[in-house]
């Protein structure tokens, strides 16, 4: 069996300003994800797909969240917060994906926490989030 990868070459980081997310799409699939109570009945190739569909929203939030609290001072008590979340964020990408119910509920936890921080960044300073 052989895998390919598509390598996007976007040195000038323009992917992540002008392509925004589905957010839409994405607290959809949290729900649902987050919704599972106990083994979701699909295949490990499939909680590998969404795992890595949830990793990718996760990735693009994140740098929404970077952006928006580097325009803080540094020693605003958001950008610290904000701060926090990364850093446990770059902890949880960092691990691999399983085809596990388990790892694409971790994955949906994480969206989520990047979308509240990212909203709450909204709420201190709108001019941070809208920026490009």
């Amino acid at each position: 069996m052989s895998s390919t990868y598509l390598v996007l070459h976007d040195p000038e980081g323009r992917l992540d300003v002008e392509l925004p997310l589905d957010r839409e799409l994405h607290k959809a699939l949290v729900k649902a994800v987050l919704g599972w109570t106990g083994d979701p009945g699909l295949p490990p190739a499939d909680l590998k797909q969404i795992a890595l569909l949830l990793t990718g929203a996760a990735r693009t939030v994140a740098v929404d969240v970077r952006r928006a609290a580097d325009l803080l001072p540094e020693d605003h008590a958001a950008r610290a917060l904000a701060d926090v979340v990364l850093e446990e964020a770059d902890r949880h990408l960092a691990s691999p994906l399983e085809g596990a119910a388990h790892c694409a509920q971790d994955r949906a936890r994480l969206v989520r926490a990047l979308y509240e921080r990212l909203d709450r960044l909204a709420g201190v300073a709108p001019q941070a989030v809208m920026a490009p």
